[in-house]
């Protein structure tokens, strides 16, 4: 857990939003705890459930402003589909557009004061990420049998070479899932800390006075960096989606 000091005191713990804890007090928190984690898990799908309910119910030629976010939503996701892993893929695309809502809505609602950014846990971030690989290992292999295996094997490479290239390519394909779930969690939970070490600085002028000077600037880093996060928050979800279209390609359409 990360901790820093000032000297007059002052004392800010910017892990400490991370920790998942038992919603209804207590110490012990088990599989079945109901827990801050699970609460804005449950507030995110429920968010997501009332845009498209909303969205849908009283569709019009002239869309309301709520039809229209879900139906640049679903548009949004179902060309990235199409353009990157092809035509054949639409039949996942159910599943890779409930991922894209899933994490777009947990990054956006992580930035509500108070919220729990459940995305910022590799516990969360991981089953995502070890889910789509199963997916997109069992749809390789059900479509394609052995040959699914040629993935592997780079036949444009000279001959010599296929044997290093193939070693490579079986290790970055395994690597897959714990690069899928670090980059969304890391890049998470990194720009959260940020904006933490930064608010602590904030209240230095009622204690210091250098905070004249700290605290303006402290509170112009907080708006930029928050700035930046929501920028981030939807770049994550798009990075995580579309690297689910290119494992699903290589699945799909193995050889190189």
């Amino acid at each position: 857990m990360a901790t820093a000091e000032h000297s007059d005191g002052l004392a800010f713990h910017p892990m400490d939003q991370f920790i998942v804890k038992p919603l209804f007090g207590g110490e012990t928190l088990n599989w079945y705890t109901p827990s801050n984690a699970t609460l804005w898990m449950a507030v995110v799908i429920l968010a997501v459930i009332a845009l498209f309910v909303l969205g849908t119910r009283g569709r019009a030629i002239v869309p309301s402003r709520i039809q229209s976010v879900a139906e640049l939503a679903y548009g949004f996701v179902h060309k990235m589909v199409e353009d990157v892993a092809g035509k054949d893929a639409l039949k996942f695309f159910p599943y890779i557009f409930t991922l894209f809502c899933f994490i777009v809505f947990s990054n956006f609602v992580g930035l509500l004061p108070k919220a729990f950014t459940t995305t910022s846990h590799i516990a969360v971030t991981a089953l995502m990420a070890v889910a789509v690989f199963l997916t997109v290992t069992i749809v390789g292999f059900v479509k394609n049998g052995a040959g699914f295996l040629s993935l592997f094997w780079v036949s444009s490479a000279p001959l010599a070479l296929r044997p290093i290239l193939a070693l490579i390519e079986i290790i970055s394909y395994f690597v897959r899932p714990v690069s899928h779930s670090i980059r969304l969690a890391g890049n998470m939970m990194a720009g959260h800390a940020v904006i933490k070490v930064f608010a602590a600085f904030a209240p230095l002028i009622l204690i210091s006075g250098i905070g004249v000077a700290v605290t303006p600037l402290s509170i112009l880093a907080i708006v930029a960096m928050y700035a930046l996060e929501i920028l981030v928050a939807f770049i994550q979800a798009y990075v995580f989606t579309i690297l689910t279209c290119v494992y699903l390609k290589d699945a799909l359409h193995p050889h190189h």
